[in-house]
């Protein structure tokens, strides 16, 4: 399977989610950068499962541990390989070579692919659960670009047709991204936030599940970062954005509205203050031709819902070739960006911290 990505790191992520440990491999992340452990296992306990009661209630400690490339919590500049054992798994809620393939999960495709040999168990190495080692190399470059003053926050903007307090596109900054951090849910406004977990609620009781968009924001960036065509800040950050299980769109910036706007409104003006330059709104969300211009990036991603629900649900049977019914068991997020919000702050900072170490850039 091939599951690699990024030009200057190197990032491979293996194992499943029923197996006994899931990991990762990472080359490229400059030696000598220290590893506050404590902040990244808090970093990591914010997608760990069983940390909110609007998740899966399978619990894990998602504690890292680390085989090569740290030395006394300092990168060496070799392969970084850390792992996370799986503590509470519950092989028996699964199939291992599922008959009946699960709606809107990889099941069928992955079958028809790779064989009936594909271990499929819990989602397999499809499953949001490989957002685990993801978070850990993610993580670290989040504390490397902090020390450059380079700052990464994510919120959930919506669920359903609730929606949350935006970022300011001109002024989000770094304290906006420690409120999110001071609430339980990942909201800038708890009313919000409150209206959203009854939603969620409802549709865990319905034995349904709902989607909804996380934002996120870069600040800090200097001007001129990423390439123009397919190296740009958004052909990277994209491509690891839909690398998360769940994610089925993305926009930057003004996104999609900028369509119904005309260009001397969609248009950002530049301005000074006769010491550096700025734009007086941004809808291009930070980015233009590709490179970064100084202003905060921002960017929205859409999630699917759940697809694993209690509801019955219509598939097929493979040896059969019958139609049938189907119920899914075991343990599912009824919310799946109540989660992911750390996960899309990690797979930014890996394409931002990407993006700095491009050779013109050394």
């Amino acid at each position: 399977m091939e599951n690699t990505f990024l030009r200057n790191l190197h990032l491979e992520i293996y194992g499943g989610s029923l197996d006994e440990k899931i990991g990762v491999r990472a080359s490229g992340i400059p030696a000598g950068e220290k590893i506050d452990r404590d902040a990244l296992q808090t970093f990591l306990a914010r997608r760990a499962p069983g940390s909110t009661k609007y998740g899966t209630q399978r619990k894990e400690p998602d504690t890292p541990h680390f085989l090569s490339g740290v030395v006394d919590d300092t990168t060496d500049g070799e392969l970084l390989e850390a792992v996370i054992y799986n503590t509470n798994m519950r092989s028996g809620d699964y199939p291992a070579i599922p008959d009946v393939p699960r709606p809107s999960h990889a099941d069928y495709a992955a079958i028809m692919k790779y064989g009936h040999c594909v271990d499929l168990r819990g989602g397999g190495h499809y499953s949001g659960r490989l957002t685990a080692p993801l978070c850990i190399v993610g993580g670290i470059a989040l504390q490397i670009l902090a020390r450059l003053g380079i700052r990464i926050g994510a919120h959930i903007a919506s669920v359903g047709d609730v929606q949350d307090i935006p970022f300011d596109p001109l002024h989000v900054s770094a304290a906006d991204f420690e409120v999110v951090l001071s609430h339980d849910f990942p909201v800038m406004d708890p009313a919000a936030g409150e209206r959203m977990q009854s939603l969620i609620a409802r549709m865990r009781a319905e034995g349904d599940s709902i989607g909804g968009v996380i934002e996120c924001a870069v600040t800090g960036l200097k001007p001129g970062l990423g390439e123009h065509m397919f190296w740009g800040m958004e052909n990277r950050i994209s491509h690891l954005i839909f690398g998360v299980p769940g994610v089925k769109g993305i926009e930057f910036g003004a996104g999609f509205e900028i369509t119904k706007m005309r260009g001397s409104d969609a248009n950002d003006p530049f301005a000074t203050d006769g010491e550096r330059i700025f734009t007086t709104s941004n809808h291009s969300g930070g980015i233009q031709g590709g490179m970064t211009n100084g202003m905060p990036l921002t960017f929205r991603c859409a999630m699917k819902p759940t697809p694993s629900i209690a509801k019955e649900q219509d598939s097929v049977s493979l040896s059969r070739m019958e139609n049938t019914k189907l119920t899914i068991g075991g343990r599912h997020d009824p919310c799946i960006p109540v989660r992911a919000v750390p996960v899309i702050e990690a797979a930014a900072a890996l394409a931002v911290l990407d993006a700095l170490l491009d050779p013109a850039l050394l």
